[in-house]
């Protein structure tokens, strides 16, 4: 199985950060973020049962997507389609569907969408995708603002019950504290895994234990980022801590601590993955097969490891009592 390179000999992970702009809006031409009304992509327009979002549940930035559409109630306003845990450069693939085939979209592989729309597609082969069912053929790709979208452009849909993730009166200090997030630690564990010297891993590892050591010191006085509520930022951060001792601690070598020995962010995680929404999106098996099986240049061998226990996330996290 052909596989893709992820490290560059001598040089430092940077992540490729382009993707299909479109964006999903309630009205044409601009969002209902107040923050940022403008659009400067390509819009198409909110209606249920016309989209798919294709996910994995191995990916973190994917399970960014799963998490939300969950959270906010919009399961039957957009369907989901979910890949198998590894691939090969030939994309995503729907191994976990009978027959192997997407049973709506009819596809073995994601990249059929996405040439559906951009024949011969130049670009990783990405999930989260969100595909229009009657052209079978990819929207956008564009992670950050297919979670915005799912909040500001569709709130017609959400559930009675949907959270606010995107509050106005904390609304500038959460994107600092997404951005920081997004650089530090969702991307500073890739930047870890796939250094290509030693000088650029050392560099990595000590912005993300820096991050991290930020994280702990400020969820000591508050149950969630932000304070008292869960936002999107808490989303995007969950996602890579419930990857973190399973895969990005041994096979990307962030391995300073465990996140069960920092008492505040693995009971902030606990916190979550209790919260309905949240740990029924995580799937420890599937996640460990695709960073030990896809990424062949830093597990040659390409066993997976049995460990850890994962039964800790169960116990009780005491966050939020007074």
């Amino acid at each position: 199985m052909a596989q893709a390179t992820f490290v560059t000999k001598g040089r430092g992970f940077e992540r490729d950060m382009k993707y299909i702009p479109d964006r999903i809006t309630a009205h044409k031409g601009c969002s209902a973020d107040p923050f940022h009304p403008e659009v400067h992509a390509p819009t198409w327009p909110v209606e249920p049962d016309r989209y798919r979002l294709i996910a994995a549940r191995a990916c973190p930035w994917a399970n960014r997507a799963i998490i939300v559409r969950k959270l906010l109630g919009l399961e039957d306003a957009i369907s989901m389609g979910l890949c198998a845990p590894t691939h090969d450069d030939r994309s995503w693939n729907f191994g976990l569907d009978p027959g192997n085939v997407d049973p709506v979209l009819g596809y073995e592989r994601l990249q059929e969408a996405y040439f559906a729309r951009i024949p011969d597609y130049p670009r990783g082969i990405t999930v989260p995708a969100i595909v229009d069912i009657p052209t079978r053929s990819v929207v956008t790709n564009d992670f950050p603002w297919i979670t915005h979208d799912m909040f500001f452009e569709w709130r017609d849909h959400h559930s009675p019950t949907a959270p606010s993730l995107w509050p106005d009166d904390c609304r500038e200090e959460m994107d600092q504290v997404m951005e920081r997030v997004f650089t530090e630690v969702n991307n500073g564990v890739y930047r870890c895994g796939f250094a290509g010297s030693q000088e650029a891993y050392d560099e990595a590892f000590h912005r993300l234990w820096a991050a991290m050591d930020w994280l702990e010191e400020r969820l000591a006085d508050r149950r969630y980022l932000l304070g008292d509520a869960i936002t999107e930022a808490d989303v995007r951060l969950f996602t890579t801590l419930a990857r973190f001792d399973a895969v990005y601690h041994g096979h990307f070598k962030c391995n300073r601590n465990k996140l069960t020995e920092m008492p505040n962010l693995w009971g902030y995680a606990r916190d979550l993955f209790q919260t309905p929404g949240f740990g029924e999106t995580i799937d420890f098996e599937q996640i460990k097969q695709h960073y030990y099986i896809v990424h062949s240049e830093i597990n040659p061998s390409g066993i997976v490891p049995d460990g850890p226990d994962v039964s800790g996330w169960h116990t009780p996290h005491r966050r939020g009592q007074k």
